[in-house]
């Protein structure tokens, strides 16, 4: 049998290590030796638990045995991720993994060191959950010339906005909701600030240009000040409110690229995508539209996406399955260039300045308790002529910009 390690016995590694033994039938079909789970990397003891003989605490000792060929890295963050990650690779010893920081910080890096040593740095389950995503970017969408990818990429934050708007609770109470059921962690700032979903949907642009789209230099806008009230009016307007990642390949060959919560019509796919779903749209030049939809969140889901990259190494050892992603960095275009239009509310004492300054607008109308202002949606402007009116005018609750095809 193929012999390999998992780094991080948590909820996504633990699920690796279920689904490998149980699913070893299905997984023989593509490896007819099967693969078998060897080490498990973890500072813990797992007493009575069946697999709690496989753990071992120094990492030295999967490295040091020339039988494995495969690592698992679900342990998440940069260190020591980053360096484990590195040290196998350097023997020749293939990684998958869930670790989306360490992949977008990591990335181009790590796949260079992995062509050099004859193996392979595979990412399935860093984008998407259970979503297959990378691979066919990767490999089916070679022929194409990708101009978008757009969607919804985090499912603790789809799940906390399904509440607000079916059930009518306040972020607050949505969050906790989540992070009872295990879907939202004790700190869920990554989450619900946008900076998980910034950090795929950097990964999606560098796999779309081949080059490097750095999450640190992409506008970032989470959901924790989305109300209640926000849903009303987006319900009058016949839409949703979806937090995505967008990233559009522009004219001139500059990237546009954001996380921040939008309005969606209801006509839109994405518009009935919820819970703790993901849907991701990924536009070809000839291809056209094709739609990604599935569990972006949860342990076996995860799983099946690092296992799927597990199965794929070992049919392919002693060799590197290339990824066209080098470390030259992209400049993205200035985000305040980019023309929308904006759902806006204000305080009621400022609807005169507001139409001096916004001109033709369409107001919205909605019973919204305990709220004494108004809304509207205006024209298409430049997001940086909106933010000089919203500067001027004063006491706006929100601003929120529509989705446009």
């Amino acid at each position: 049998m193929i012999q390999m390690a998992v780094l991080g016995f948590g909820t996504v590694g633990s699920g690796v290590v279920e689904l490998i033994d149980g699913n070893q039938d299905m997984i023989r079909r593509s490896v007819a030796e099967g693969i078998y789970v060897k080490y498990i990397l973890d500072l813990r003891d797992f007493p009575g638990n069946p697999y709690n003989e496989r753990v071992t605490h120094d990492y030295q000792d999967i490295l040091d045995d020339p039988e494995i060929a495969v690592i698992c890295e679900t342990m998440g963050g940069r260190e020591p991720a980053y360096t484990f990650t590195k040290k196998a690779l350097e023997r020749g010893i293939s990684v998958c993994t869930s670790n989306k920081e360490l992949v977008a910080a990591h990335g181009p890096e790590l796949l260079q060191i992995a062509a050099r040593h004859n193996c392979s740095y595979m990412f399935e389950a860093s984008v998407g959950g259970g979503i297959p995503l990378i691979r066919p970017i990767n490999a089916c969408l070679t022929q194409e010339k990708i101009t978008s990818i757009f969607g919804i990429l985090n499912g603790t934050t789809n799940y906390i906005m399904t509440r607000m708007e079916k059930a009518g609770i306040s972020f607050d109470a949505a969050l906790k909701e989540a992070q009872e059921r295990g879907y939202a962690e004790r700190n869920p700032e990554a989450d619900v600030e946008g900076h998980d979903a910034c950090r795929k949907i950097a990964i999606l642009s560098s796999l779309m240009c081949g080059k490097t789209v750095r999450y640190e230099d992409i506008p970032c806008e989470g959901i924790s000040k989305i109300t209640v009230a926000d849903f009303i009016y987006a319900r009058k307007m016949n839409m949703a409110i979806k937090l995505l990642g967008v990233s559009r390949r522009e004219e001139d060959g500059r990237f546009y690229v954001r996380t921040a919560p939008f309005l969606v019509r209801a006509d839109h796919p994405l518009h009935s995508v919820q819970d703790v779903f993901n849907g991701v749209f990924v536009h070809g030049n000839m291809v056209d539209d094709l739609m990604f939809y599935g569990r972006g969140a949860g342990k076996f889901p995860t799983a099946s996406a690092v296992v799927s990259d597990v199965v794929e190494c070992a049919r392919n050892i002693g060799r590197n399955i290339s990824c066209r992603w080098d470390n030259e960095v992209l400049a993205i275009s200035d985000p305040l260039e980019e023309v929308f239009r904006y759902f806006i509310r204000i305080d009621s004492a400022r609807a005169a300045a507001a139409k001096e300054l916004f001109g033709k607008v369409t107001y919205v109308e909605a019973d919204v308790p305990e709220d004494d202002g108004e809304a509207f949606v205006t024209g298409r402007m430049a997001e940086k002529e909106v933010l000089s009116k919203i500067e001027a005018l004063g006491g706006v609750k929100q601003c929120i910009r529509l989705l446009q095809d």
